[in-house]
């Protein structure tokens, strides 16, 4: 995805999602692309309102409308008695690809996706190449030698994001990791959007 599709896509929502890298989408064009995009927004129904919101989450964190739902039905699972859209957000901030952008190791979700799946990151010592793998509480993470000398910016010095709360990092020498303190939740989300209207877009979905 080139950085002129990932701007219009951040314009076309109103707001920057970090996940796409390079930040400035609405710097200078803070209105949606297109010859009306200075006209006055139309007003947006209740779905359209509901698709905006599943839509950040499948831009800023590069998923596939089936990838989603997928997760969504995980989180259903593992969440049978409470709020499924929270434990959504648990599963997602917690894929490895998320994980390795959130704790600096790469500009974006996607350049995180392919250190992944080059081998270059291990977790508890082992080598993971699925982006989508869910981390749990506990789990090391740190790139491969190859992949820590390569870096042309040290880690952590000029972060996209700051670091959440449920990660912790840790330098030692030229040897750079991060661990996974607790399950993250709303609050860890990088950017503005409305947790209930994606559960209702689904809900009436039958996902």
């Amino acid at each position: 995805m080139g950085h002129r599709t990932k701007w219009k896509m951040q314009r076309a929502l109103g707001l920057e999602l970090p996940g796409l890298g390079k930040p400035g989408a609405l710097e200078k064009r803070n209105y949606p692309p297109g010859q009306h995009g200075r006209e006055r927004k139309p007003k947006l129904s209740e779905f359209g309102a509901q698709l905006r919101e599943k839509q950040k989450l499948i831009f800023h964190y590069g998923l596939r409308e089936e990838q989603l739902r997928r997760f969504v039905r995980v989180a259903k699972r593992v969440q049978q008695n409470g709020n499924w859209a929270e434990a959504l957000i648990g599963l997602l901030e917690r894929r490895l690809d998320n994980v390795v952008f959130r704790l600096g190791f790469a500009r974006s979700i996607a350049q995180a996706r392919q250190l992944v799946s080059h081998g270059h990151v291990l977790v508890n010592g082992r080598r993971v190449t699925i982006g989508s793998y869910v981390l749990r509480v506990g789990d090391f993470i740190r790139l491969t030698e190859k992949a820590e000398g390569e870096m042309t910016e040290p880690s952590r010095t000029n972060p996209r994001l700051g670091l959440p709360s449920y990660l912790q990092f840790a330098a030692e020498g030229v040897t750079t990791h991060g661990t996974v303190l607790s399950v993250p939740g709303n609050e860890d989300v990088p950017f503005e959007f409305n947790l209930r209207q994606v559960a209702e877009y689904y809900a009436k979905r039958g996902v």
